[in-house]
């Protein structure tokens, strides 16, 4: 498949990473629909996008909300051979904090919309892949997850975080297993420390501080460079249920 063939479906494409990979796609002829809770930007995103974007208001914990917009999508583009999966939440919280222990329901909400979420996307977007018409190898679409290096070495304050991180890139290569008879594929790619709004958020010293731990190239990660990842795991057949980091070598420390 070509990133000018691509009908894409991005979570969290109002902002950050996954605005990146929509813009990288339209720029090489794709069409996209930007999924986001945050209306008033993704509207805005989508309007400078221009006619090859739409935008939906979704908020991935909710299957119906993610099922109408995947719907949505589909009817829009004429279909959907791509699902890049950026939504989610950072859900940084001490188990014991200074306020006591984390509140259950702060660690479940943090799975809910981080690791529960990408599964309701996964499979409402697979249901529509497994009808397209098979290209070359019998390739019908791509799932792409969001993990992050805090699955492999989460720091202190990350517990939720990485757990869901961990089990975003767990489920990975079995769903790959099970929509290979599909052609379908499924990759998660494990970014470092991006240069992301929330990033932008804090102070130039702090951000610098970041920068300085990664080996290779010593900075922080553009957004843009996650987008040319995402572009060449669906251009590239074999790339399948593996995950990629993306991150200068960077190996994070305890805090």
């Amino acid at each position: 498949m070509k990133i000018k063939d691509a009908r894409a479906v991005v979570t969290g494409g109002a902002s950050g990473l996954g605005n990146a990979v929509a813009r990288h796609l339209v720029a090489h002829g794709g069409r996209v629909a930007l999924l986001d809770v945050q209306e008033a930007s993704g509207q805005r995103a989508a309007a400078e996008l221009g006619p090859s974007a739409s935008f939906v208001k979704c908020d991935v914990t909710s299957e119906a909300e993610v099922n109408a917009a995947m719907e949505h999508a589909r009817a829009r583009m004429a279909g959907v051979n791509l699902l890049v999966n950026c939504a989610g939440v950072v859900g940084a919280g001490r188990v014991l904090g200074r306020s006591g222990p984390m509140a259950g329901e702060f660690f479940a909400q943090v799975v809910h919309i981080n690791l529960v979420g990408t599964f309701l996307c996964d499979k409402a977007a697979a249901a529509i892949m497994q009808h397209n018409s098979p290209g070359e190898d019998g390739e019908r679409g791509v799932l792409i997850h969001t993990s992050s290096v805090a699955a492999f070495e989460g720091q202190i304050g990350q517990a939720a975080y990485s757990a869901t991180k961990a089990g975003v890139m767990g489920m990975t290569l079995p769903i790959a297993r099970e929509l290979a008879m599909f052609g379908i594929r499924c990759v998660a790619i494990a970014p470092g420390i991006f240069h992301t709004p929330m990033m932008a958020g804090m102070s130039q010293e702090v951000q610098d501080s970041l920068a300085r731990q990664v080996p290779f190239p010593a900075r922080l990660g553009k957004p843009e460079e996650f987008a040319q990842l995402v572009a060449t795991v669906f251009e590239l057949p074999m790339l399948n249920g593996t995950t990629i980091r993306l991150d200068g070598a960077i190996r994070m420390q305890p805090r």
